[in-house]
């Protein structure tokens, strides 16, 4: 076996056990399932007859479903409404063995809920035909902020990490970042960021990882797959953010990262380029990136396995996660 089949190996079975916080926006995922064979008289839709409803964790919480697959223990920072949605989020978290100690019970925050209907007749794979958001900003009160960075700063004393998952329902605040982030860089915890929209609003971090589109509003730009265009992309986020990498993931076309004085490393894409399914993707990759970074891997080992993930998590269907066998697999599989 080659030298970096053997590190990358060695550095997934350092997965087990890691403690990472994950802060971030909380969300119920909801997912109706049904068949669909009639057009209503009522007005030109479809008829769906309803077979089965499943919840799940969403935003930041399927990160901490993703880290429990690895065999780490994530703990959760975040805030969740004292709704039903915010009770059902607790009861999945006690299911799966998950802490809930470091969340904000707020009693008026309207916990987001994302609901997803999937149709198709009995023997054909169900597809997504409509999504409703309930959405709701995290107040921000004084009060409010105290207790988010206070439950921050007792988790990150106890964990090797911090993952920050940022949807953008301000559960992940700039001002409570600054505070804790010098500590954590004195303990040398490495900070991994994923920013839906607000990606130079948190400086500093160890890396970070939008994807194309993310990094397109953020400058103000269209890459059109032009890897100049790219480069220059990479580099500007580095310079405005302070970090010390970014890892800018591109779909079919894998992934690119960017380090400080070194080139730019271009990852293609493992497996096929014939997706299933993107959803939650990302927070599979930073999963893997966390804790590769935490076990000690380099940014490059660290993106290799990120991009193992990403392209296992895509060829399953929903909200997946990948174990700790099916990517030592995939190291192993590689020419």
């Amino acid at each position: 076996m080659r030298k970096d089949k053997k590190n990358l190996i060695a550095v997934v079975d350092r997965f087990a056990r890691k403690n990472v916080a994950v802060w971030g926006d909380l969300i119920l995922d909801e997912y109706i399932y049904g068949t669909t064979r009639r057009i209503s008289r009522e007005a030109p839709v479809l008829i769906l007859s309803h077979k089965a409803k499943e919840l799940s964790l969403g935003g930041g919480g399927n990160a901490l479903l993703n880290l429990s697959a690895l065999g780490a223990n994530p703990i959760p920072v975040g805030i969740v409404g004292q709704d039903d949605a915010g009770k059902r989020i607790l009861e999945i978290l006690k299911q799966k063995k998950i802490s809930s100690a470091f969340l904000v019970k707020e009693k008026t925050y309207r916990t987001p809920i994302k609901t997803r209907i999937l149709a198709g007749e009995h023997s054909t794979r169900k597809q997504q035909i409509l999504r409703i958001d309930q959405e709701a900003r995290v107040p921000e009160t004084i009060e409010l902020k105290q207790k988010l960075g206070s439950a921050l700063r007792k988790a990150a004393s106890q964990t090797a990490a911090l993952l920050i998952s940022d949807y953008n329902y301000f559960t992940v605040q700039e001002d409570v970042l600054k505070k804790i982030l010098p500590g954590l860089k004195r303990a040398k915890k490495p900070v991994v960021l994923d920013s839906r929209f607000r990606l130079f609003q948190f400086k500093g971090v160890t890396i970070m990882t939008p994807n194309e589109p993310e990094v397109e509003h953020a400058l103000q730009v269209e890459l059109d797959d032009d890897q100049n265009m790219a480069n220059k992309a990479g580099r500007q986020i580095l310079s405005r953010t302070g970090a010390e990498a970014v890892l800018i993931t591109r779909g079919a076309k894998g992934m690119v990262l960017f380090e400080k004085r070194k080139p730019a490393y271009l990852i293609p894409i493992y497996g096929s380029s014939d997706i299933v399914d993107v959803t939650g993707a990302g927070d599979t990759v930073i999963s893997v990136l966390t804790l590769a970074v935490t076990c000690g891997a380099t940014f490059r080992e660290a993106a290799v396995l990120a991009n193992y993930a990403g392209g296992i998590v895509v060829m399953k269907k929903g909200t997946a996660t990948v174990s700790p066998q099916e990517l030592k697999e995939a190291i192993l599989s590689e020419h």
